[in-house]
């Protein structure tokens, strides 16, 4: 099996790294807001779109909008939710408008809507997950559902889906009808991006093996796909007999390879494979 070692980062670069992701998170989120959002109507829920519907209607700055509704949301998540949200957040929070505030003046990369709601919905959800990269937020909306996680039945998703839900209602009418589906549009390829990036560009597989010829199958990938094998305990449902179970993760590159050497031991044998978004450990990601 091969193996890969790597030197455990220093508790101070890493965190200086965690900063530093969470400062170029929120200027992605900021650029991607004054060169393709704010300028096409495009209002794609939280704070931002808060922004994009009082400068449209009352004319006030985005990056002054955005300071009013984060720094009370962070504080009153810290009073009422009794817990420390970390610096890195504050820094999110702070950092972001500044940055809307600085590029303000930049001039639209697209004044085609659809474009704007797309390329706009990537970049935040890049900055996004950019920034819970660095363990942090941008506050926010997100504070806000939390507190009302807190005191409904409500589960956090709904919560979230409730209040980017209302904003994005809130620019339908205000704006059009067309202009509430762009929003829509850019929230759903934020969140898209936002996995993307958690998760990352390497998708696995996991297959489980059920054969008679298990120490053969489990050989094979071993020696031939340089992959390891966990055998789980089974029982047939029709046959109550004993049937050992061979789980194996491997790359995508490698699923191909699994099938033909499965199929040639055991030409039998009962393969069910699934998607794994992440893998963490020896022959993959290591964190």
């Amino acid at each position: 099996m091969r193996k890969r070692y790597r030197e455990p980062k220093h508790p101070l670069i890493q965190i200086l790294m965690e900063y530093g992701l969470v400062l170029i998170g929120s200027g992605i989120i900021a650029i991607g807001f004054n060169v393709f959002l704010l300028p096409n109507q495009v209002a794609s829920g939280g704070v931002s779109g808060i922004s994009t519907i009082l400068y449209t209607t009352l004319g006030w700055e985005p990056a002054y909008v955005q300071w009013a509704f984060n720094i009370p949301l962070f504080i009153a998540g810290l009073i009422v939710l009794g817990r420390n949200f970390g610096a890195k957040t504050f820094i999110g929070t702070l950092f972001l408008p500044f940055v809307v505030f600085l590029t303000k003046d930049w001039e639209p990369w697209t004044n085609d809507a659809l474009l704007g709601s797309l390329c706009g919905g990537i970049l935040v959800g890049l900055g996004l997950g950019i920034v819970f990269r660095g363990k942090a937020s941008t506050g926010g909306t997100d504070l806000a559902a939390q507190i009302i996680h807190t005191y409904t039945n409500l589960s956090l998703g709904t919560c979230v889906a409730i209040i980017d839900g209302l904003i994005v209602l809130s620019a339908a009418i205000v704006f059009d009808i067309e202009k509430g589906l762009y929003a829509l549009i850019s929230l759903y390829v934020t969140s898209k991006t936002i996995d993307l990036i958690q998760v990352g560009f390497n998708r696995s597989k996991m297959a489980l093996i059920i054969t008679n010829n298990e120490p053969e199958v489990r050989d094979a990938i071993i020696h031939e796909l340089d992959r390891g094998v966990t055998r789980i305990s089974g029982h047939g449902g029709y046959t109550d007999d004993s049937r050992p179970i061979l789980m194996c993760v491997i790359d995508q590159s490698e699923f191909t390879k699994l099938k033909q050497l499965v199929k040639v031991v055991d030409p039998k044998a009962f393969v069910i494979v699934m998607d794994a978004s992440e893998v963490l450990g020896e022959g993959f990601k290591l964190d």
